[in-house]
């Protein structure tokens, strides 16, 4: 369960150091302070981690017999990956979740994030080692929700032009 645990601090080590990395997005906005996307994708991801952790704890616990190491043996790090590829389903769920965990959110967050001027983007992929790859996607689209919405009250836009395509206001009704 140690390494349950050193897994959580990290993972809320690595937001803090996203945050304290981009404080011209997360400062205060103008109003509201939160989106409703933006507590959407919040509670995306907190919900993956909760379920996660829960998942997870009763794989230590369900595996690991008294003292282990969390690196290889029962219950370790090592078996749950083994265990990803059991079966063919379980093969085919591993596959797809280590490929978008391992290559398409950290190339997505790295090129996005540096167009969009997010500060240290390679970060989100260490919070899929140390929370969920649902939660490392869903804390990186709530920052540029709210990166968003600052760049909109700055430059005077509505919020809402955002769903229109890029150099169009929502309420601009002439043709393209």
């Amino acid at each position: 369960m140690v390494s349950l645990l050193v897994h959580a601090v990290l993972g809320l080590a690595v937001i803090g150091v996203i945050v304290a990395s981009n404080p011209h997005v997360f400062r205060e906005p103008v109003a509201p302070k939160v989106s409703v996307l933006e507590v959407v994708y919040y509670l995306a991801g907190i919900a993956s981690v909760l379920i996660g952790y829960y998942f997870n704890i009763r794989f230590v616990s369900d595996y690991a017999h008294g003292a282990h190491n969390p690196f290889w043996g029962p219950g370790s790090w090592a078996e749950f990956m083994r265990l990803g590829y059991v079966n063919p389903a379980a093969s085919s769920a591993s596959e797809d979740y280590t490929i978008a965990s391992v290559i398409v959110l950290p190339l997505f967050t790295i090129v996005d994030g540096r167009r969009r001027g997010v500060r240290r983007p390679w970060l989100y992929f260490l919070l899929v080692l140390t929370a969920s790859t649902a939660f490392a996607w869903a804390f990186y689209l709530a920052t540029t929700e709210r990166q968003r919405r600052l760049v909109a009250a700055s430059s005077g836009e509505p919020a809402s032009s955002q769903t229109s395509p890029p150099g169009r206001r929502a309420t601009d009704t002439s043709p393209n």
